[in-house]
């Protein structure tokens, strides 16, 4: 047998063996290729944090709750993010438009979990470099700061 020979017939018993061995190695399970993250459906589209029940929005906004929201958000969260642009962190004023108020209000209360877990929030801290610190906020207090976001006030 020459040398070319010996070569081919190697190759081929590699492929043969390594194909045995598991197939096509690109193939995934169905659960992993339908949430890589781990997270469940729930916190893909709500978020991770104290927050697990869907925040609905009423019909019309809560203003007294908005106007504390907004002194809320004057206090705590405009150092670093401005309603209609881009600062240290996003511009908040359309983010009901991409994020439920069950996310937004998780990662305001949970930020470090959401930057470290969710991918969503992963991309905002790659996007931005700078992880949103915890507040220390209530829900009650992030619930307030969602309904002036959904608010026209400025």
């Amino acid at each position: 047998m020459n040398m070319s020979r010996i070569i081919a017939v190697m190759s081929l018993l590699i492929a043969l063996i390594m194909s045995g061995c598991g197939g096509d190695g690109n193939k995934q399970p169905e659960a992993k290729k339908k949430n890589e993250s781990g997270l469940s459906a729930f916190e893909l589209e709500h978020g991770i944090g104290p927050v697990s029940e869907t925040i609905s929005l009423g019909s019309e906004v809560d203003m007294e709750l908005a106007q504390k929201g907004k002194e809320i958000f004057e206090l705590k969260c405009s150092a670093c993010h401005k309603v209609n642009e881009r600062y240290i962190g996003p511009a908040v004023g359309d983010v009901l438009e991409q994020r439920s108020p069950t996310y937004v209000m998780n990662m305001i209360l949970n930020p470090d979990g959401m930057t470290k877990n969710h991918p969503e929030a992963k991309k905002l801290l790659q996007e931005y470099m700078s992880p949103m610190p915890n507040q220390g906020l209530s829900q009650e207090e992030a619930r307030a700061i969602v309904e002036f976001f959904a608010s026209d006030l400025e």
